[in-house]
C-alpha cells in the first residue's frame, strides 16, 4: 500500500506542474523556509494568552477575546475583517469541593464538567457505586445505581494521534445522563487526561438536545442529568484505593456550576481577498474561546496564532491568492460547537463556494502528517503539497481526512478539507486544566506548524481547480 501511495504521489507531481508555476513554487518555498525562524504565531498566541486570559464563553473574557481578535485581524492588515453572531446559553462554574468523608477521610481536586448541574449550596453527598468503563454503566441494573454517586474509573491512554481521547471520553459525555436515567443522585468521573498531576480535567459533558433540523438547543434539566464532576489521577487513583477495601465509601462534593440564560457571542472572521474568485474560500482557523481554569495556549490560543498567522505571511510575501483565504475564530467550542453551527447556518446557500478548509485545535507541537478529503483529479495538487511538506518533516498518509470539530458542519455539507496531524503525545497532559498556558508553548515548534499551514494554504488558494464536493456523503 505504502509503495502504491508512494508511486502514485510522484505520477501526481508531474501532472501537479500544469497547476503551479515555477516562479509560484519557488515563493512558496522559500516563505515556507523562512517560517521556520518566524515569530508571528507564537506573538498572537502570547498576545491572546497575555492581554485576553481565559475565555469561557459567555464570560467577560469571551467579550474581550472578540474585542481583541477584531483588533488583531486589523492589525495584522487582512483585508476584511467582521463579526458574526453566535447565541447560545450562558454555562458558569461556581464552587467546587470533594472529599470522601468514609472509611478513610480525603479531600480530592474536583472541576464540574462543562453543562453540569449545581448540587445542593451544602453540597451532595452519597455512597459511591464504581464502574470501570461507561459501558459498564450504561448497562448496569438501575438497582445498583439508585440513590448512588457513580464513578467511572477508566484512564485515557497516550497515544501520538490523541486517538485515546475518544476511546476514553464517552465516560466524560454520558455519565451525568446515564446516572440519571437510572436514578443515580451524581456523577464523577477519573479526569480524561493522560497526566499524573492533581489537576482535574475540565470539558463538556450531555447537557442539552440539540435538533438538527430546526438548531433548537433544549437543556436538561434536574432529573435528566446530574450534577457531574472529573476528579483528578491521582486522586481517582486514590478513591480505586479506598473501594478495594470492601466497605462502602461515602463521598461529598460540592458544585456551584449553573446555567445562566442566553448569552450573544461573536465569530470573528478576517480575509485575504482573492485576485480573481474572492467569493471562493479557503477556510481555515481555531476556536476563540477557552476554558476557564486557565489561559488556553494548547486548546486553542496556539490554533488561533497558527492559521492568523499563515494568511498575514502570505500577503506580506506578496502571494495574491487566485481565491480567498478567510480565518474564523470560532465562538464556545467548547461548551457545544456553537460557533460552527452559526457559521454553518449564515453561510448555507454558500457552502459550495468553501473549496477546502481545515482547523488548528491540538496544541503547537511539531505537524508529524497530513491528510487530505479530496476527489481523485485534486490528487495532483495534494502530491505538490506532500513534495513541500517533507522537508520540514511532514508525511502525506492518505485521503481520509476529517479535520477539527469546527469544520465538521461543513464537512458533513460536503467540503474537501485538510488535516495537518500535530505530535499529541503530550497534549492530554494540559487539556482543559490549569496547566495549558504559554509557556507550554514552543517557539520553534509552533514556527513549523505556520510553516506547513503555509503550503497548504498557498496552494489551495492559488489552485483554479476543484477539490471535490458532496465528498462526506459518498463515503
Amino acid at each position: 500500500m505504502f509503495k502504491v501511495l508512494v508511486l502514485l504521489l510522484s505520477i501526481n507531481t508531474l501532472y501537479a506542474q500544469e497547476f503551479f508555476d515555477a516562479d509560484f513554487i519557488k515563493k512558496v518555498t522559500t516563505l515556507r523556509d523562512k517560517a521556520l525562524t518566524d515569530s508571528t504565531a507564537y506573538d498572537i498566541t502570547e498576545s491572546l494568552t497575555t492581554e485576553v486570559g481565559p475565555r469561557l464563553g459567555g464570560s467577560k473574557g469571551d467579550a474581550r477575546a472578540v474585542k481583541w481578535a477584531v483588533a488583531k485581524f486589523n492589525e495584522l492588515g487582512f483585508d476584511k475583517v467582521w463579526t458574526e453572531p453566535v447565541t447560545f446559553p450562558k454555562w458558569v462554574r461556581g464552587v467546587e469541593t470533594a472529599q470522601i468523608i468514609a472509611p478513610f477521610p480525603h479531600e480530592i481536586k474536583i472541576t464540574a464538567l462543562g453543562g453540569s448541574l449545581s448540587t445542593p449550596k451544602r453540597g451532595l453527598k452519597g455512597e459511591i457505586v464504581h464502574f470501570k468503563t461507561i459501558e459498564d454503566l450504561k448497562n448496569a441494573d438501575a438497582s445498583l445505581v439508585k440513590g448512588k454517586i457513580t464513578f467511572i474509573s477508566n484512564r485515557m491512554e497516550r497515544y501520538k494521534n490523541g486517538k485515546g481521547y475518544g476511546m476514553a471520553n464517552g465516560a466524560r459525555y454520558m455519565a451525568a445522563k446515564y446516572t440519571a436515567d437510572k436514578g443515580g443522585i451524581g456523577a464523577i468521573i477519573r479526569s480524561i487526561g493522560t497526566d499524573s498531576n492533581r489537576d482535574p480535567h475540565t470539558g463538556g459533558m450531555k447537557s442539552v438536545n440539540f435538533n438538527q433540523e430546526t438548531g433548537e438547543i433544549t437543556l436538561l434539566k434536574k432529573g435528566e442529568v446530574v450534577p457531574a464532576g472529573a476528579i483528578s489521577n491521582p486522586d481517582a487513583d486514590l478513591l480505586v484505593n479506598v473501594l478495594k477495601r470492601g466497605k462502602p465509601v461515602i463521598f461529598k462534593y460540592t458544585l456551584g456550576s449553573h446555567w445562566d440564560g442566553q448569552y450573544t457571542s461573536q465569530n470573528v472572521i478576517g480575509e485575504i481577498t482573492g485576485r480573481e474568485k474572492p467569493e471562493e474560500v479557503v477556510i481555515i482557523g481555531g476556536h476563540l474561546d477557552s476554558w476557564d481554569l486557565a489561559t488556553g495556549a494548547i486548546d486553542d490560543a496556539s490554533g488561533c496564532g497558527i492559521t492568523m498567522a499563515v494568511a498575514k505571511l502570505i500577503k506580506d510575501a506578496g502571494i495574491k491568492p487566485y481565491r480567498t483565504i478567510r480565518v474564523v475564530l470560532w465562538a464556545n467550542e467548547e461548551n457545544g460547537l456553537h460557533g460552527a453551527r452559526a457559521y454553518g447556518k449564515a453561510h448555507v446557500d454558500e457552502l459550495n463556494k468553501h473549496i477546502i478548509g481545515a482547523e488548528s485545535d491540538f496544541g503547537a507541537s511539531p505537524i508529524y502528517q497530513f491528510k487530505s478529503n479530496v476527489s481523485d483529479q485534486a490528487l495532483p495538487v495534494i502530491a505538490q503539497m506532500a513534495e513541500l511538506l517533507t522537508p520540514i518533516g511532514v508525511t502525506y498518509v492518505g485521503n481520509n481526512a476529517r479535520s477539527g470539530a469546527d469544520i465538521s458542519p461543513l464537512l458533513k455539507a460536503g467540503m474537501a478539507t485538510m488535516q495537518l496531524s500535530q505530535d499529541g503525545t503530550n497534549y492530554f497532559d494540559l487539556h482543559h486544566t490549569q496547566d495549558d498556558t504559554m509557556d507550554k508553548i514552543v517557539p520553534e515548534e509552533i514556527a513549523q506548524n505556520t510553516a506547513a499551514w503555509i503550503v497548504f494554504v498557498a496552494l489551495a488558494a492559488e489552485y483554479k481547480g476543484d477539490f471535490g464536493f458532496d465528498l462526506y456523503k459518498k463515503q
